[in-house]
């Protein structure tokens, strides 16, 4: 069987830290021929890190020598390359979120059915011991029908202070769409066909646009802090269903806090540790299970879903449909919040 030809687009800290390594742990599959970023001598020398052949100076340059391509820039650019790629033929795996916009989504979606390539997004929180024994136990009707969900990322005093995190124009907003869209696009997904039709959000920046701040991971400059940095909102689905979502980087609270669970008709479930609730003969179960949340070994799983996906061997876990969901959830969220109402979702 012939490897997999892959570049990487975009060599900053997520492709260093995350991507190259684990594609690297797949050389019987996959053979990373390239790398390209607006910074060549970063290219250059993750290059030679990793003892990869090819610097490209343009990302289009490297189609024709690969059969997909790993997209680690910034938001911005996630639709301009994804559709570039997928219109020449190219397989694309792209870091979340999947775009700016639903807008965006929409045209990608459209570049990767004419195309007839893959799309996959990089959630990798779905890949996770705690997130796939959630899945099967909602799958074999532990909870039932779904009433309320609730949703909480969040950091203390953790605003990247490197990158472009705090960029409006290159990232289009902050928390949410950057850490919050993992835990939402995880709720999304254990809710399986659940439709939002309304959003009320509101987001604050107010902590980090004061002076002399806290903050655990870097500086950054409180007077150009463009971005949100915490954000709740309320979620209403079709079904009549709720979810209660609230993602912060600086939160001041006792320590960070991830936070999923589910009550419904049948029972509940709580992800973060694994807990099942139930009324059982006549009384309260309450079941656990060693389910971990490891990110390394979920971003190994993420990797081979998509390498095998390209190879024909398996289906992706996340479809660039159910992404895009994602994303209509996170405009209808800064909508609200700007607007001082309640968003409807079009189907």
């Amino acid at each position: 069987m012939n490897k997999l030809k892959l570049g990487v687009i975009g060599v900053g800290g997520i492709a260093q830290n995350r991507h190259i390594p684990a594609f690297k742990k797949l050389d019987h599959l996959v053979e990373i021929v390239g790398v390209q970023d607006i910074n060549y001598e970063l290219s250059e020398k993750v290059a030679s890190e990793f003892n990869i052949t090819n610097v490209f100076e343009e990302y289009n340059e490297m189609f024709k020598q690969v059969d997909a391509v790993v997209i680690c820039t910034p938001n911005k650019f996630h639709a301009e390359i994804s559709i570039a790629a997928l219109n020449a033929g190219v397989h694309v795996f792209c870091e979340k979120p999947m775009a700016m916009n639903r807008k965006e989504c929409d045209a990608m979606i459209e570049a990767a059915n004419r195309s007839g390539k893959l799309l996959a997004i990089g959630y990798h929180y779905r890949f996770t011991d705690a997130s796939i024994t959630a899945h099967r136990a909602i799958e074999e009707g532990v909870v039932g029908d779904a009433l309320v969900t609730r949703v909480q990322a969040l950091r203390r005093r953790k605003v990247p202070g490197w990158g472009v995190f705090t960029n409006k124009e290159l990232q289009g907003g902050g928390s949410l769409i950057d850490y919050g869209c993992h835990l939402l696009d995880l709720a999304m997904w254990l809710q399986k066909d659940a439709q939002p039709v309304e959003v009320l959000g509101k987001t604050y920046n107010r902590l980090s646009k004061t002076p002399n701040q806290i903050n655990d991971w870097g500086t950054f400059d409180y007077e150009t802090f463009e971005v949100d940095d915490h954000v709740s909102s309320f979620i209403t689905f079709e079904d009549g269903s709720t979810m209660q979502f609230e993602c912060s980087w600086s939160a001041n609270i006792k320590e960070d806090k991830i936070h999923l669970s589910m009550s419904g008709v049948d029972g509940g479930l709580n992800v973060y540790p694994f807990e099942i609730y139930q009324p059982r003969f006549g009384t309260f179960f309450n079941e656990q299970a060693y389910a971990e949340h490891n990110e390394d070994n979920a971003a190994q799983r993420q990797s081979l879903n998509f390498v095998n996906s390209c190879l024909g061997l398996e289906d992706l876990v996340v479809k660039p449909e159910e992404a895009r969901r994602v994303s209509s959830l996170i405009d209808a969220i800064y909508q609200s919040s700007e607007e001082g109402r309640s968003v409807r979702i079009e189907s």
